[in-house]
């Protein structure tokens, strides 16, 4: 296990483990507890009660939220024609078909995010050992197979997220930097837990979220308190 710093020990003093947080407060205490000297993410991890093992309870997604990220994301757009022209016209940073295929099998990855148009997929298919495991896997669930690239590319820059389930039952989703107002922390949080409440899978039985936390990029988790956002 690895050794906790100095900083990060006298910052967890501040978070009382035994008390469930209100979103407002959780998210000031973020920032008092942020040791990172860079301009750190503030993520959200959602413990969901359902088995993620189903396919009938699998949950995944994108939003837009309402205060953005805080991150620039350059993007790749698979695209030929007319549709190729769009996406350069739109802001992608990278636009290309089979030639970009070729140039990720040799190795490069400088790029956050794809999207591609639905006649690319058959090739772009053939990258799927290499960006799936990364989450960078063009899908319409995430709106990132589509005709409109204008509108996917769009909705990227002006912080699009995408969220899923992981094997242990739970989502991880950025909401911002710490050095965004309390104010836009707290409306992006919200934002993202209504979204996922709302993609309640019909199988799911029981509590749906077990439990919620935010924390800094190195920062403590702290509980935040959900009941009153469910209602």
């Amino acid at each position: 296990m690895a050794k906790k710093g100095k900083k990060f020990i006298e910052a967890k003093k501040l978070v009382d483990t035994s008390i469930l947080y209100a979103v407002e407060e959780a998210v000031e205490l973020v920032k008092k507890t942020n040791v990172a000297k860079f301009d750190a993410t503030v993520d959200v991890a959602m413990r969901l009660g359902v088995d993620p093992r189903k396919a009938d309870q699998q949950i995944r997604g994108a939003m837009v939220l309402p205060h953005g990220t805080g991150k620039t994301r350059s993007v790749l757009v698979f695209a030929k024609g007319e549709k190729a022209k769009e996406a350069e016209a739109a802001g992608a940073e990278f636009v290309g078909d089979s030639d970009m295929i070729t140039k990720i099998q040799q190795g490069w990855m400088d790029f956050d995010v794809v999207v591609a148009t639905p006649d690319m997929m058959a090739e772009v298919g053939k990258l799927g050992r290499v960006l799936g495991p990364r989450g960078l896997m063009p899908n319409p669930k995430t709106g990132t197979v589509t005709m409109d690239v204008t509108k996917a590319i769009n909705e990227i820059k002006a912080g699009k997220v995408e969220y899923r389930l992981d094997k242990a039952g739970i989502i991880h989703v950025p909401i911002g930097k710490v050095s965004f107002d309390n104010e836009k922390l707290a409306d992006n949080f919200k934002a993202i837990f209504g979204t996922i409440l709302k993609a309640k899978p019909s199988a799911a039985k029981g509590t749906y979220v077990k439990s919620v936390a935010i924390s800094s990029t190195m920062g403590p988790g702290i509980k935040v308190a959900s009941e009153s956002l469910e209602k």
